[in-house]
């Protein structure tokens, strides 16, 4: 990846859906160069998806959770038995005293305590610890600006 395509995600980032042409002149090229670029970032893999963001309060799911997820055994290979609870954005196998950590939406804390149930349903699963969100000040996406750093 080159500046102009960490300009390129940046742009997408701030509005995908934003003409080819429109792309291409904030970054300096034609719109078919922006197209061929964005396209060949599709099938790298660094464009994943092209999505909406939505407030969740919108959709009833005000209630905002990290939960911390502890085990009896390893859990990396448990991934479908996390994504079978609907109510569970993001699933990650950590280091530390817990082994997975659960971003969760919810309407109500009723129903957050419902998923923590069928967490516990989960194979292997011995605790969990949730971590309920007051306040969000910002959420962003991962900074295209420059490489990250690598090394000492």
């Amino acid at each position: 990846m080159d500046d102009i395509d960490r300009q390129l995600i940046a742009q997408l980032q701030r509005d995908a859906t934003q003409s080819y042409a429109a792309l291409g002149g904030a970054v300096g090229l034609s719109a078919g160069a922006a197209h061929e670029r964005v396209r060949k970032l599709r099938a790298q893999g660094v464009i994943r998806a092209t999505t909406v963001d939505v407030d969740p309060t919108a959709l009833d799911r005000g209630v905002l959770a990290f939960v911390s997820v502890d085990s009896t055994a390893w859990m990396g290979d448990r991934a479908a038995d996390f994504a079978a609870v609907p109510e569970i954005q993001e699933a990650h196998v950590v280091a530390g005293s817990a082994t997975v950590l659960v971003k969760v939406r919810t309407a109500t804390t009723e129903q957050l305590q419902d998923v923590l149930r069928r967490l516990y349903a989960i194979d292997g699963v011995s605790g969990t610890r949730a971590t309920v969100v007051l306040e969000t000040f910002f959420e962003r996406p991962p900074d295209v600006g420059r490489p990250a750093a690598t090394g000492p």
